[in-house]
C-alpha cells in the first residue's frame, strides 16, 4: 500500500478526531454512561414497548409513549423490588458491624494466632516478646471500624445514595425517550459521523446492540446462578438463611468485574463469617467453609466458564479476552475490568466497519 501526502493527511486527521472524541467522553464520562446505559435498557423495553403498541384496547391502538411510560415503570417495579430484598440486608450487616465487639472477634480465632506468633517468634529468634498479637488485631479493628468510621462510612453512603438518585432519574429520562422514539439513539450517533458514513455506522450498531446484549444477558444470568448456588451451599452448612443470602449477594454482585471481583468479594465473605459464623461452628471453622465453599464454586466458573462465556457472547478468544482484561485492569483497576468487554467489543465492531484493510483488524473481527 502506497502512502501518499493525502493518505498522510487524512489519517492525521482522523487521529487527531478520534482523540478529540475520546477525549470528549472522558470529560462528560457519568452522562456518556447515562446514555450508554439507557440505551442498552432500551434495547431491552424496545421489545416490550413493540408489544404494547400492537395491542388493541377498545379499538383503538395503544399509544408508543404511553407503551414506553409502562416499560420504564415495569423496569422501576424490577428495581425497587430488588432493592427491597437487597437493601435490608446490607443494613443489618452494617449495624452488626458497628455493634460488633472485636475481642470475642479475636478471641474466637485466638488460638491459630497465638500459634502464628510463636512460629514467627521461633523463626526470627525473638526473646521473651511481650508483643501480643491477638491485642493488636483487636486494637488495629477498634480504631479503624468506631463510631467515627461508622459515621464516615454512613455519610459516604448518603453522597452516593444522592449520586444514585440523580443517575437513576437521567437514566430513567434518557431511557423513556430512546423507547417513545424509535431510532433516537441511532440517530445521535450518526449525527457525529458525515453522511457518506451513515449505512456502514448503522451495521456498526446493530453488531454492537446484538454483541452487547448477548453480553449483558449472559453476565446477569451467571450472576444469579452464582448468588443461588452460593447462597444454598452456604445454608447446607447450616448458616442462617440471611446471612448465607447476604453472602451469594456479595459474589453474585462481585461476578460482573472479571476475575478481580470474585476475589475481592470472596475475601469480603470470609470477614462476614468472622463477624457472623456458623452456629456450632468456630469463626475459624466457619472462615475455612466459606473458603473452601467459594473456591470449588468459582475456581471452574473464573478460569473454564467464564472466558468462553465471554467469548461465545462477543465472539472473541478466550486469550485475547483475558488480555484484554488485564491490560483495561492495569489501566483503570476494576472499573477498567468492568468496562473492558463492552468497550473492546465496541471497538472490534466499528474497526471492521472502517478499517477492515488492515491484516490485524480482519483476524480480530472474523468472527464478527
Amino acid at each position: 500500500m502506497t502512502v501518499t501526502s493525502q493518505t498522510l493527511t487524512k489519517f492525521i486527521v482522523g487521529a487527531a478526531a478520534t482523540a478529540a472524541v475520546l477525549f470528549v467522553v472522558w470529560y462528560f464520562s457519568s452522562i456518556v454512561a447515562y446514555i450508554l446505559v439507557s440505551a442498552v435498557l432500551a434495547v431491552i423495553g424496545c421489545r416490550f414497548v413493540g408489544m404494547l403498541v400492537r395491542l388493541r384496547i377498545g379499538g383503538r391502538a395503544v399509544p408508543r409513549w404511553l407503551a414506553a411510560l409502562v416499560t420504564l415503570l415495569l423496569f422501576w417495579a424490577v428495581f425497587a423490588a430488588i432493592c427491597s430484598l437487597f437493601v435490608p440486608l446490607v443494613i443489618n450487616k452494617l449495624y452488626q458491624l458497628s455493634t460488633l465487639d472485636f475481642r470475642a472477634v479475636v478471641a474466637s480465632v485466638e488460638e491459630p494466632i497465638v500459634r502464628a506468633q510463636n512460629y514467627l517468634d521461633t523463626i526470627f529468634d525473638i526473646p521473651g516478646s511481650e508483643f501480643s498479637m491477638p491485642e493488636a488485631i483487636s486494637s488495629t479493628l477498634r480504631e479503624v471500624v468506631n463510631v467515627d468510621s461508622v459515621n464516615t462510612l454512613f455519610s459516604s453512603a448518603l453522597g452516593i445514595t444522592f449520586s444514585s438518585l440523580i443517575a437513576f432519574f437521567s437514566i430513567s429520562f434518557i431511557t423513556f425517550f430512546f423507547m417513545k422514539d424509535d431510532g433516537l439513539f441511532y440517530s445521535m450517533v450518526t449525527a457525529v459521523f458525515p453522511a457518506r458514513y451513515a449505512q456502514s455506522v448503522t451495521r456498526a450498531l446493530d453488531s454492537v446492540t446484538v454483541l452487547l446484549s448477548r453480553y449483558f444477558m449472559g453476565i446477569f444470568t451467571e450472576s444469579v446462578l452464582l448468588l443461588t448456588a452460593v447462597s444454598l451451599v452456604m445454608i447446607a452448612f447450616g448458616m442462617a438463611a440471611g446471612d448465607a443470602f447476604f453472602i451469594g449477594l456479595i459474589m453474585g454482585v462481585m461476578n460482573v468485574v472479571p476475575y478481580a471481583g470474585p476475589l475481592i468479594g470472596g475475601s469480603l465473605s470470609v470477614c462476614l463469617g468472622v463477624v457472623t459464623p456458623i452456629p456450632g461452628f468456630t469463626a475459624g471453622h466457619t472462615m475455612l467453609v466459606i473458603a473452601c465453599s467459594l473456591l470449588v464454586l468459582k475456581g471452574l466458573d473464573d478460569f473454564v466458564i467464564q472466558p468462553s462465556l465471554y467469548s461465545n457472547r462477543v465472539r472473541a478468544h478466550p486469550l485475547e479476552i483475558f488480555i484484554v482484561i488485564l491490560i483495561a485492569g492495569t489501566l483503570g483497576g476494576i472499573v477498567g475490568m468492568l468496562l473492558a468487554i463492552p468497550s473492546y467489543t465496541v471497538l472490534r465492531v466499528f474497526a471492521k466497519e472502517f478499517f477492515s484493510q488492515y491484516r490485524l483488524v480482519r483476524q480480530l473481527t472474523e468472527k464478527i
